[in-house]
């Protein structure tokens, strides 16, 4: 499965103490690039160092050279910085090579369709989960996520989903660092994930009612993939006005499953 060191949020202490392979000032570079969210337009040095938790002079040096690289562009009338074209040629050479994107989309949309929701597959990026691909209907009601966007692991079906699909000693790494995160709210995220387990283990997928925003409901299924030591996740939620409990368990969770399933199948084939 994934590299456990890779949960780390924070800059990298121990690889740099303890591995003369680990290139930390490349680290520091991407930690930089990490910073850039669909929402954030535009962020100084100053966001950025906030962020990272690096000093401010360090974070000058690395968006100049990510800047001479293409991967940022200035913008001195805003006194920042936003994500450069390399940066996209990276992340759509990333989604175009995913085969299971290209196989599952058709099989979203038919769900999104049917459901009315936002039918989406999405991974692990450090402590979030990352969207790489969302379906919706044409209905008005539909959550309007976007590719790209980042969601907590904690309190979302989506990455409950994960959790559930990851070996007990990887999912026990990683709980700890959510525990670190949350802090104080940890208890109550932790019993949320606990029923999400309970579900997964009984029903075949994991369920966020309310919990990550009020007012949105939503189911998550894993997909594990030996062959790529990976895990992603196949989620189907809206407006909890629209989106009711009751037919996330009977209706769209089955249903999900049944998708995921066969993805998992499409992905056997040679």
């Amino acid at each position: 499965m994934q590299n456990i060191e890779e949960f780390e949020d924070t800059a990298h202490p121990d690889h740099e103490i303890d591995d003369r392979q680990f290139v930390t000032a490349l680290a520091r570079g991407l930690d930089v690039l990490r910073c850039f969210t669909v929402g954030d337009r535009v962020l100084s040095n100053g966001d950025i160092a906030r962020r990272t938790q690096l000093p401010k002079s360090t974070v000058s040096r690395l968006t100049y050279t990510l800047t001479k690289l293409g991967y940022l562009q200035q913008l001195p009338d805003l006194a920042g910085y936003r994500v450069g074209p390399s940066v996209l040629a990276l992340g759509y050479a990333a989604t175009g090579s995913m085969r299971v994107r290209e196989l599952a989309r058709p099989l979203m949309q038919d769900l999104a369709d049917y459901s009315n929701a936002l039918v989406s597959l999405a991974a692990r990026d450090r402590l979030d989960m990352i969207y790489l691909e969302n379906c919706r209907s044409r209905s008005s009601v539909t959550l309007r996520l976007d590719t790209g966007m980042r969601m907590p692991i904690a309190t979302t079906s989506i990455g409950r989903a994960f959790l559930a699909g990851l070996p007990q000693a990887e999912r026990q790494f990683l709980l700890q660092h959510l525990e670190r995160r949350a802090g104080q709210r940890w208890a109550e995220q932790q019993i949320g994930i606990r029923a999400a387990m309970e579900d997964y283990a009984r029903r075949g997928f994991c369920l966020s009612i309310g919990e990550w925003k009020r007012d949105v409901n939503s189911v998550a299924v894993p997909l594990i993939i030996p062959e790529l030591s990976d895990v992603v996740v196949f989620s189907c939620g809206g407006p909890s006005f629209s989106i009711k409990p009751r037919q996330l368990t009977e209706d769209l969770g089955p249903r999900l499953v049944y998708l995921v399933q066969h993805v998992a199948g499409l992905l056997a084939e040679p």
